[in-house]
């Protein structure tokens, strides 16, 4: 099988002269040395264009970032004020509902409260609790101004802080933020 490929060499071969000196004399310039010039060219050419695509991909990298965090901070305030308008009006519902509130504090205390009104009474209480909602002001705390409404004043020898002596009204709060303070008589001490 090699007899074959020995004749096609055989009969493709091409007499090289054994001593060829490719390297230029000088003062002549080879093929490559010739494009050298305009390689560097190119070179320089692609190395700019790199850059300035280099220098895109930032700057659009940055604008990526800066609508990103513009949205994180969007939808940051858009989350804050549902929960405001959502608080606000659950504030304005309870609101309205003070004055049921106070009638079941009067029926109480003249132990009216009974029957279907008192279910009805205590299942209004457990829903409102589920928003925050309470009732505070009650006789022997200590008078809070920020909580309380004092109407008038009694001297207490036995008091050595100002306390509540009496209930006019009972206060109202969602979550902490007062809706109505407590109106009350305050024990104070006596001088």
């Amino acid at each position: 099988m090699t007899e074959p490929v020995e004749q096609a060499v055989e009969q493709d071969a091409v007499e090289v002269p054994e001593e060829t000196d490719l390297t230029p004399t000088q003062g002549e310039e080879t093929p490559a040395a010739a494009g050298a010039p305009a390689l560097a060219a190119q070179v320089v050419e692609l190395e700019a264009q790199v850059a300035g695509l280099e220098a895109l991909a930032a700057e659009r990298t940055e604008d990526l970032q800066r609508v990103q965090a513009e949205y994180v901070n969007y939808k940051r305030r858009v989350d804050r004020d549902r929960a405001l308008a959502r608080q606000g009006g659950v504030e304005a519902v309870l609101r309205d509902l003070m004055p049921v509130f106070d009638a079941i504090v009067a029926a109480e205390s003249h132990e009216e409260l009974t029957g279907g009104f008192r279910l009805t009474a205590d299942e209004l209480i457990k829903v409102t609790k589920s928003f925050g909602f309470e009732s505070f002001g009650e006789v022997g705390e200590e008078f809070d101004p920020r909580l309380h409404e004092a109407l008038m004043q009694v001297p207490d020898p036995d008091a050595d802080t100002m306390r509540i002596y009496e209930v006019m009204q009972v206060g109202f709060r969602v979550n902490e933020q007062v809706l109505r303070p407590a109106r009350v008589v305050v024990a104070v001490p006596q001088e």
